[in-house]
């Protein structure tokens, strides 16, 4: 296949190539930072942070799969990139997609039970059902994605081979089958409603129990603290699930678009929410907060 960069851009452009490295890099910190912190400091031993330390794996798999190509791209201008290498790095960027939207599915139960049931918080959410729902959240992202690239494997491709991104997409790919594409549609659908699909409708109907229990809270005080500890976690699925929306919506219906508009969503699903969600946590959580400081001084 035959990555695309940004189109309009030269492909020897380092002036683009160094902002993404910096991003990366950024990513790469914020991302072991937290990690390392939530190891050490048994203070930060509790759901929450065992949870922000899954979304921080998340992030680094989803970065981490985007790497290779985009710097190969903007600094050797290298765009060649084989069938197999495409179905692989295709299998890990959707797997830990998954993943994290699965992530945020379960930072959202903590969030509700940590405000709708907080004196069964400790009991709930116990040591045992956050390694179970880890596990599950894991085997169901690397799991589910598993029939695509054995699917998009066996079709046959036309003599164009040139791709919109500069990393391999299944819906990217899947315009470029000679063949019938039928199956890999149908599934393909099928497993973005049964992963984010349902996740987002999960996380929706969570918060709509947290915020008529933060309403029923009678102290103005006490609403503002309860909100505020889901003001974090909101806007990491913010930023993760409008890029991803947006993306899927132009892809089946935006085919007229600029092809810069296609490329900038693509880019902003998979490189926006790993480096934003390090930063949103470090500012909005007090712990994390006095650690960086402490580390700083």
């Amino acid at each position: 296949f035959t990555l695309t960069g940004i189109p309009g851009l030269l492909m020897s452009s380092y002036w683009m190539a160094l902002p993404l490295c910096c991003l990366y890099l950024l990513m790469l910190l914020g991302n072991c930072t937290l990690l390392w912190m939530i190891k050490t400091d048994h203070s930060l031993h509790t759901p929450m942070y065992y949870f922000l330390s899954m979304l921080a794996m998340a992030d680094l798999g989803l970065s981490l799969s985007t790497m290779p190509t985009m710097l190969a791209i903007f600094w050797f201008k290298s765009t060649s990139l084989p069938f197999e290498a495409c179905i692989v790095q295709m299998y890990f960027i959707h797997s830990f997609s998954a993943i994290e939207s699965g992530v945020l599915v379960a930072m959202a139960f903590d969030r509700f039970v940590a405000i709708c049931y907080p004196l069964h918080y400790g009991s709930v959410l116990t040591n045992s059902l956050i390694t179970k729902v880890g596990g599950l959240i894991f085997m169901r992202g690397i799991c589910v994605v598993i029939p695509v690239a054995v699917l998009i494997k066996k079709m046959p491709f036309c003599s164009s081979r040139v791709l919109s991104h500069s990393f391999c997409l299944h819906q990217d790919i899947l315009r470029l089958v000679c063949g019938d594409v039928k199956v890999n549609s149908l599934y393909g659908l099928t497993a973005v409603i049964f992963t984010k699909g349902l996740d987002s409708l999960i996380i929706l109907l969570s918060y709509i129990m947290i915020i008529r229990a933060i309403l029923n809270i009678i102290s103005q005080e006490a609403r503002a603290k309860a909100f505020s500890t889901c003001i974090s976690h909101l806007t990491a699925i913010l930023v993760f699930y409008i890029p991803l929306i947006g993306l899927s919506i132009i892809h089946r219906f935006g085919k007229h678009l600029p092809p810069l508009t296609h490329t900038l969503l693509a880019d902003a699903y998979l490189l926006v929410p790993p480096v934003l969600n390090p930063l949103v946590y470090s500012w909005k959580t007090k712990q994390i907060r006095r650690q960086i400081l402490t580390l700083l001084c």
